[in-house]
């Protein structure tokens, strides 16, 4: 068959290379259209439900909202694991199903499921999370002003910003972060309350009442048709003012007489900093799950661009995080790879071959077979990324066509019988047709292993491994068909064929190294199993790791203070960190600013206590302070060590997200502790906490913060609320009206704002005055909130973890200066030798999660690969011994990588793992 094809190729010739044409056309035009990342999107297929219950405490939320959703999740098909989070008036359920389920059935299915379940009066229904991944978040922008206030910043971003902001293709979502969210509030004096004899709920009931629009169909008069429209919106702040309450003996009591109305904002879940200037308002964009990120974070650059004209001129959008900056960096580095390799290849090819025709020929092969590939890439729909492109080896590529053309022009050079070229080169093509096609299949076999990879791990180097089948695939059959007719069009006999001087100097230095080996067999022998043995003694002590780390020219710093600082401390010292560092790394930050707590869409929940600092980096060579960006992170954490009242863990953004999504944790390693006792649970955190501090290697070692948060708690007195007659609903009434209570909308033009009945500031910041709130029992008593309810100060959870319904803490830990995989293994040695409670227990979590999967499975898969090409030699050969001496190449080759690791101090890694697969390949 094979002999075939080259004899079509070349009687065809003019149809080949009319099929070739149309390769790079293809190839150019997928080219344009594949996806460009910096990192393949290893984030599994994941449902977040998001619940907002803006008054309740983190314990009321996982006992109200938290745990009947999660039961109703459970159990579906698919279904991998559920974790949840509680805090402070918001609720979050992470369903995370396997790689097989189809996110918009998931998403439908997890709908459905949280829609039959019946929630608490006052909070919102459940929604779900944009349909985007861990690489989601790609673009940040922040919008400032040095008129507008940061409510007017806030109401602008979400009213006129962010509605074309989503319009850009391609986007899931575009959150706010920061700001004051505008709300219209009623605050209610209790002490005028009590004068006109009314309860808070009239208040509530009369604005309800006083605020709606009818239609009435329509009327026709006079042969005209009419439509009945009843309008009674409010639509500010006097309207409001004039809603009436009751009447008595025809006077009106209405709201300006019991309250006063003003414009208020919604409590506060988060805050951004920037560039030590204070509080600013932050957009982000998120991307739909398969879309190009590169493209649509151009697209979002672009329209923001456009989004300028519509704004104010004292309004500045202003971008700080681009992915495209990133993926540009990445692309950048893999072309000046691509093409120096492809230099140093063709270079290395007319060195050798010495014939300026049959050079050319071959290095057409790179490009065309690359060209392939990105057609290959585009239908299969691998994207275009460090791990998938950086992997291709050029000399792999060519080196079919190295074979087949440097023994065509070798044979017409030496051909004396007067046959055409075509002919010599048909017979020179099919002589070595099948050392090319098996070299080709012995090293695409040894790919295949790494397709059977599942998970993050699989996510990550199948799309290796492909990018670089498709392109030993278009390498062959370019060998066969176009390089032949290319060789019969372009070879001509020499009048002096001889070896270049490369060759010739090669050669003069082998052959005595060759006579000297073959009369010193045994030495040779001695010589090689101590080196054998020498790498394996060095491999045992190389470490391991699941992958390098990505430098993504941004660092992310993890700030965590004690539970219940408030938001506007939180800002404060947001503000003094940012100050510090860019006192101290002027020439290393491009751009600082800090998020704290949750942003309006809650991607990213964390309580008050939590910022996350962003430092995006100018480019290297403009650098003082570090020479690498690992060097300046530690440089960063030794700044802020001194810090009181904090402890900060140092990533990157992609980093840090990925580890969240996946594990739910910020770090490379997490050791979740399980249990239900809150005391408990953070008694034996602190005990591993410290176990973990003296293990070499530790850093950043932080246990999750899940109690001192100062809750004030108004318990109600049941027996004393009887005696009185006080219905329960409504002392809780009381109590939510310290927060927000709402009870309608105030609509102005476009714009919807919440309309909420607040107590008056002074009863909210007094517990002293709180106590004598007056409630008004239904036989008329006037009571205070003391007799009827007991009010104290106690310490409770600040967060509240689940997995699989279990209560849950994490110590995380970063590793620096050693190697993830030993680190591990004596953490667990050290951790397991605890003495844990009965019911208490520990899961680790993290990248060694995936280490330790993706190790276990090519232990089981690269020994049939070998097997595999084991037989191919025989095959080859026909002889076992001919196919061992060969097969003996294999383990020779993996010395100089183990040398070159432990020279380099860097430890073992899949990837490595995988170029060791590869390069077993290419020795045989």
């Amino acid at each position: 068959m094979l002999d075939r094809i080259i004899d079509l190729s070349l009687r065809y010739r003019g149809f080949v290379v009319l099929a070739t044409v149309i390769l790079v056309v293809l190839g150019l035009t997928s080219l344009q259209r594949l996806p460009f990342d910096a990192y393949p999107d290893t984030t599994p297929v994941q449902v977040a439900v998001h619940t907002v219950a803006p008054a309740l405490s983190p314990l009321e939320v996982e006992r109200q909202i938290t745990a009947p959703l999660e039961q109703a999740i459970g159990g579906m098909p698919g279904l991998d694991q559920v974790r949840s989070i509680s805090k402070f008036g918001f609720s979050q359920i992470t369903a995370t199903f396997d790689d097989e389920t189809d996110i918009y059935l998931a998403r439908q299915v997890v709908g459905e499921r949280v829609g039959t379940v019946s929630l608490p009066d006052g909070v919102e229904p459940p929604s779900l999370g944009p349909v985007s991944t861990g690489l989601g978040e790609i673009f940040q922008y922040l919008i400032e002003s040095d008129e507008l206030s940061a409510q007017e910043l806030r109401t602008l971003h979400h009213w006129v910003v962010r509605p074309q902001m989503l319009q850009v293709p391609g986007v899931a979502e575009i959150n706010t972060w920061g700001g004051y969210e505008r709300q219209f509030h009623v605050i209610v004096d209790p002490l005028l309350l009590v004068k006109f004899d009314l309860r808070l709920d009239a208040v509530a009931e009369a604005l309800r009442a006083n605020n709606a629009s009818t239609g009435g169909g329509m009327v026709n008069r006079g042969g005209e048709g009419q439509l009945v429209q009843g309008v009674g919106l409010v639509e500010g702040v006097g309207d409001l003012e004039r809603v009436v309450i009751v009447a008595r003996d025809g006077v009106p009591v209405l709201i300006r007489d019991v309250a006063r109305v003003e414009i208020g904002h919604e409590i506060r879940r988060g805050a951004v900093t920037a560039e030590a200037q204070g509080e600013a308002v932050l957009g982000l964009g998120f991307m739909l799950m398969g879309e190009n990120s590169r493209e649509v974070t151009r697209r979002l650059e672009e329209r923001l661009q456009e989004v300028r004209s519509s704004l104010p001129d004292d309004v500045r959008l202003r971008p700080v995080y681009s992915r495209t900056m990133l993926v540009d960096q990445v692309l950048h580095t893999v072309q000046s790879n691509l093409l120096e390799g492809a230099l140093l290849v063709i270079a290395v090819l007319f060195a050798f071959l010495g014939n300026l025709r049959a050079g050319l020929i071959v290095a057409l092969a790179i490009p065309l077979s690359m060209l392939f590939a990105f057609d290959m890439m585009l239908r299969f729909g691998v994207a275009g990324t460090l791990m998938s492109l950086g992997a291709i080896d050029f000399g792999l590529v060519v080196d079919s066509s190295v074979i087949m053309v440097e023994n065509a022009a070798r044979r017409v050079d030496e051909d004396k019988t007067g046959r055409s070229v075509r002919e010599v080169v048909r017979e020179a093509a099919v002589e070595v047709r099948k050392p090319t096609l098996f070299g080709e299949l012995i090293i695409a076999i040894v790919y295949l292993p790494i397709l059977t990879l599942e998970g993050i791990e699989g996510k990550l180097f199948q799309p290796m491994a492909l990018t670089v089948i498709f392109a030993l695939v278009g390498s062959l059959v370019l060998s066969l068909t176009l390089l032949p007719a290319l060789a019969s069009f372009a070879l001509r006999k020499r009048r002096r064929a001889r070896d270049t001087i490369v060759v010739r100097a090669i050669a003069r230095l082998y052959r005595p190294v060759l006579r000297w080996s073959l009369s010193h067999r045994l030495v040779i022998f001695v010589l090689v199993a101590a080196s054998l043995a020498g790498a394996g003694g060095l491999a045992t002590r190389l470490g391991s790791e699941f992958v390098p780390r990505l430098q993504e020219q941004a660092i992310v710093v993890n700030t965590v203070r004690l539970a219940g600082v408030s938001l506007d401390e939180s800002v404060r010292y947001g503000t003094q960190i940012e100050a510090l560092l860019l006192e101290e790394f002027p020439d290393e930050i491009a751009h600082i600013w800090t998020r704290t707590g949750t942003a309006e869409v809650a991607t990213d929940p964390m309580g008050l206590e939590v910022s996350d600092v962003f430092l995006t980096l100018t480019p290297r060579d403009r650098w003082r302070r570090a020479p690498t960006q690992e060097a300046l992170m530690k440089e960063v954490a030794a700044e802020l060590e001194d810090l009181p009242g904090m402890r900060s863990i140092l990533t990157q953004p992609i980093e840090m997200r990925m580890n969240e999504m996946v594990a739910g944790i910020r770090s490379d390693l997490g050791i979740r502790l399980f249990g239900d006792d809150f005391d408990q649970l953070r008694d034996l955190a602190s005990k591993i906490r410290r176990v973990v501090e003296v293990v070499p290697g530790a850093a950043d070692v932080a246990v999750e913060q899940i109690t001192g948060q100062p809750v004030l708690r108004i318990e109600v007195d049941r027996d004393a609320a009887a005696r009185y007659g006080v219905p329960v609903r409504e002392i809780l009434e009381v109590v939510e009206s310290l927060g927000i209570w709402r009870v309608g909308e105030v609509i102005e033009g476009q714009r919807r704002f919440d309309l909420a009945v607040r107590l008056d500031e002074r009863y909210r910041d007094d517990p002293r005055l709180l106590g004598r709130l007056p409630i008004i029992a239904p036989g008329g008593e006037r009571l205070r909130l003391s007799e009827v309810a007991d009010i104290g100060v106690v310490e409770g959870p600040s967060t509240i973890q689940r997995e699989w319904g279990r209560r849950r803490v994490t110590i995380q830990t970063n590793v620096r200066d050693r190697d993830l995989g030993s680190f591990v293994a004596e953490v667990r040695e050290r951790v397991d030798a605890l003495d844990l409670p009965d019911g208490y227990y520990v899961r680790y979590g993290g990248q060694f999660e995936h280490l330790e999967r993706a190790r276990d499975r090519l232990l089981i898969v690269v020994p049939i690969a070998l097997a595999l090409i084991l037989s191919l030699l025989y095959l080859t050969f026909g002889r076992v011994r001919d196919a061992l001496i060969v097969f003996s190449g294999v383990p020779f080759a993996a010395v100089g990588g183990v040398v070159a690791l432990w020279i380099r101090g860097m430890p073992l890694s899949i990837s490595a793992a995988i170029g060791f697969v590869a390069v077993s390949g290419v020795a045989v």
